[in-house]
């Protein structure tokens, strides 16, 4: 009797841990809702990146749009400032900084080829890329580490990232440890306690993007940021938890 209800436990733990990944997952009690389909949680929580490519003045330029599934709104990525692929011209990133947290972003890629990218304190780029499976490609920690593309659930259908993540650590002002990043696609892990080791894409990239190549990491928090790529890639339910990880890796 011990052991069948020992069973039942672990299939209820089990299946509540899946519940917590994956597309629908609702913020829990604490997270800072960055975006809600509203106008008004747009403007509060985001803002252009003033990088030094940056082409667009406020108000924001990214558009509020039916979903194009379910009921509700969305905001689309295909701001005009970045058309022809000007990233940097256009990003939006959260006002608030993070250092450890746990995040979940849904996104939808509207046309084939789309390009967007979820970037981790706005440094390390999580790649949305219809078509590419590769280190450049699709859920790849960005020419990194790439990700199985199995996942994907295609063109004008929902995707989910759940990103746990631990910030580089620094002693007497220099880099001890990376940043290390796992995250589940659409519910599959895909990577796990991966280590990030640089900013790629250069100074228009993001923060830290002009120290040594990418490679000068600082030590400071960074907002979550969203690419604007001249794609209409969109996106809902985009939530933050602060964590401390301070004696442990980044598996949920």
């Amino acid at each position: 009797m011990k052991n069948g209800l020992y069973c039942l436990f672990c299939l209820f733990l089990i299946s509540h841990l899946s519940a917590q990944t994956g597309v629908g997952v609702p913020p829990p009690v604490g997270a800072d809702h960055l975006f809600d389909g509203s106008r008004a949680s747009l403007d509060q929580n985001w803002t252009y990146w003033d990088g030094p490519r940056l082409a667009e003045k406020l108000p924001i330029k990214w558009q509020i749009v039916e979903d194009p599934v379910d009921a509700g709104m969305v905001m689309s990525s295909n701001d005009p400032a970045a058309a022809g692929g000007k990233y940097g011209a256009a990003d939006i990133v959260t006002k608030k900084e993070y250092r450890d947290f746990r995040l979940h972003v849904e996104f939808l890629i509207n046309n084939p080829g789309g390009n967007s990218g979820v970037y981790l304190q706005n440094r390390y780029e999580i790649q949305i890329l219809d078509g590419d499976s590769t280190t450049h490609g699709m859920a790849a920690v960005i020419n990194e580490e790439a990700s199985s593309y199995r996942p994907y659930q295609g063109i004008g259908k929902w995707n989910s990232y759940d990103i746990q993540f631990r910030a580089a650590r620094f002693q007497d002002g220099h880099r001890s440890e990376p940043a290390r990043v796992t995250m589940y696609f659409n519910g599959v892990k895909v990577h796990e306690n991966t280590p990030i080791q640089q900013v790629w894409g250069g100074p228009n990239s993001g923060m830290d993007g002009g120290n040594d190549g990418g490679k000068g990491i600082t030590d400071r928090p960074g907002g979550i940021k969203l690419q604007a790529e001249g794609h209409d890639v969109r996106y809902r339910n985009v939530w933050i938890v602060p964590l401390d990880l301070e004696n442990q890796g980044t598996n949920f």
